[in-house]
């Protein structure tokens, strides 16, 4: 995508990378990506923080958190968890946001909660997100 590389192409040969970053002490952390980020009621949701919110959780084995359209708010958080264990029931979108509101900031709680069967990964391993994204849309849109 010629138009999508020029784009990310500054002056000097440097590369717009679409990384999100946080200086803290001299040091650089990775926060997200910018096209994950979701925006939900004029506030900022990083995607990987309120996925290791919910990782921590008792039955969850993965999760995969992305933003699905909701109007004039902007997005919703959907968490999308692959469960573990014996009582995979105990996963419900109360417990998680119950769980996940000790690290985490109210608007970024999930109001969506989705049990998946399995987690799609590239081949180095990382969650794609963008799949998750669309299966969610695609399992929304049988509910109509």
């Amino acid at each position: 995508d010629d138009a999508a590389t020029q784009a990310a192409m500054l002056p000097g040969g440097w590369l717009r990378t679409g990384d999100i970053v946080r200086r803290q002490d001299s040091f650089l952390w990775m926060a997200d990506r910018k096209r994950e980020l979701i925006l939900t009621g004029g506030f900022n949701v990083y995607p990987s923080q309120v996925e290791a919110a919910i990782r921590s959780m008792q039955g969850v084995a993965d999760v995969a958190v992305v933003g699905l359209p909701d109007g004039a708010m902007g997005e919703l958080v959907c968490a999308a968890v692959l469960t573990e264990g014996t009582a995979p029931d105990s996963v419900t979108l109360e417990a998680v946001r119950e769980h996940a509101e000790r690290t985490v900031p109210r608007y970024a709680l999930p109001h969506r909660l989705e049990v998946i069967e399995e987690m799609p990964r590239s081949q180095i391993g990382k969650i794609l997100r963008r799949v998750v994204r669309e299966r969610v849309l695609e399992r929304t849109a049988g509910e109509d």
